[in-house]
């Protein structure tokens, strides 16, 4: 039996995501931090019924499969500036890439840091999960650098005029915790300084810092005006936005915050992110996006059900799907305006493909708003094709349309 294309759009996705991309401008030795990061929380993996043996993967059709981002990369962080995307991601000196559109191609434009950070610590020649964002003319780099199943970790930043020309000034830590400066004041001495996020009060334009992954979960602290140091250093006035109790693992992290009227959103990761060569955790202990939401900058954030976050409460907005997607996470989102939709974007595993961090690839999706909650929807308009829009399209290339017509001339 032949069948027409047309009546198999979900197979022609399908077959898209399993052909491996391109690893544009990608070189393997910049995804080294992730693994620093896993081994970070190696400890904490243990309390997870990890099992050596594939699991059977979330066949769900919940949520779409993910727009192809064509890039490597573990916790993305992507901005919009002149017409353009740029991509920042964890490695040696944070490297960053540019492109027209979502789907790429990604160029590399350089590194943030000329060197290692200037921050004293260990793996500072590779900080992670870096978050850029672009205020009053300037862009700040936030970056983490830490010592690997430790809570030894500082938070830095770099900051320039010209994200193209480069010449950034690394500015040093923000915060420490574990050992280093006030380390020993609240909120440093229970949590982690890894995984920076940005907010900004939505009427006074207050900024605030958002940090933190497993032990006490996620915070959020007010910088100075110039976002190179916190508010009244010595008694910082920090929040707890999202926490897991009652639990050895406290498996939160990677928080990224949006406002959308009248609702300011705390997303984070959910699960078990990596390391899956040692084992897989039960179904649905893997990364997953969650949101809260709050009409409030400092909280508390509750979810669809009205459960706190500091409760272990989340939405989940996108998780494992299709038998193809795996622990989708290291989120972040481009807010659109009246015109053009928010985008979701993050990493993932393609199960055809691998589990390693080398095979995250990056994935978006847009994002619709019921009831002022967000719901993942693949599928723009057909004029939200570049970086002065949000990219709109699948990029199915000739390859994978000839080898399916190629499939369904000879086996249906």
């Amino acid at each position: 039996m032949r069948i027409s294309l047309l009546t198999i759009p979900l197979t022609l996705c399908q077959l898209v995501l399993t052909i491996p991309t391109e690893n544009n401008n990608q070189n393997p030795s910049n995804n080294h931090n992730s693994h620093h990061k896993d081994k970070q929380r190696d400890h904490e993996d243990k309390p997870w019924d990890n099992s050596p043996v594939l699991p059977h993967f979330p066949q769900t059709t919940d949520y779409p499969l993910p727009n192809q981002g064509n890039l490597a990369v573990h916790d993305p962080n992507i901005i919009q500036h002149n017409g353009s995307y740029y991509l920042f991601k964890g490695g040696i000196h944070i490297p960053f890439f540019k492109a027209q559109n979502l789907t790429g191609p990604w160029t590399k434009v350089g590194t943030v840091l000329d060197g290692p950070s200037i921050i004293k610590t260990q793996n500072r020649t590779r900080p992670w999960a870096p978050t850029t964002i672009e205020r009053d003319g300037k862009f700040y780099c936030f970056y983490t650098v830490s010592r690997r199943g430790k809570r030894d970790s500082a938070i830095g930043v770099a900051t320039t005029t010209n994200i193209d020309e480069g010449g950034w000034t690394d500015h040093g830590a923000l915060i420490y915790t574990g050992n280093g400066h006030l380390s020993h004041l609240y909120p440093y001495r229970k949590s982690n300084a890894i995984d920076p996020a940005f907010i900004a009060d939505h009427k006074t334009g207050k900024p605030y810092l958002v940090y933190g992954s497993f032990w006490r979960g996620i915070f959020q602290l007010p910088l100075a005006d110039d976002l190179l140091s916190v508010e009244n250093t010595d008694h910082p006035d920090a929040r707890n936005l999202a926490f897991v109790p009652d639990v050895r693992v406290k498996p939160v992290e990677g928080a990224f915050m949006t406002y959308r009227e009248p609702y300011y959103y705390l997303w984070f990761s959910h699960g078990k992110c990596c390391r899956f060569y040692k084992g897989f955790p039960k179904k649905g202990h893997e990364y997953s996006i969650r949101v809260g939401r709050s009409e409030n900058v400092r909280g508390p954030f509750v979810d669809k059900h009205g459960k706190n976050l500091l409760n272990d409460g989340g939405t989940i907005v996108y998780g494992s799907n299709h038998g193809v997607v795996y622990a989708p996470g290291g989120v972040g989102v481009l807010s659109g305006n009246s015109t053009f939709r928010d985008v979701l974007y993050f990493h993932y595993l393609n199960t055809t493909i691998g589990f390693t961090n080398n095979d995250a690839r990056l994935g978006w999706t847009y994002l619709d708003y019921v009831d002022g909650w967000p719901v993942a929807n693949a599928t723009g308009s057909a004029t939200e094709s570049s970086a002065s829009g949000h990219c709109g399209h699948h990029a199915f290339s000739l390859f994978a349309l000839m080898s399916l017509w190629t499939y369904v001339w000879l086996f249906l």
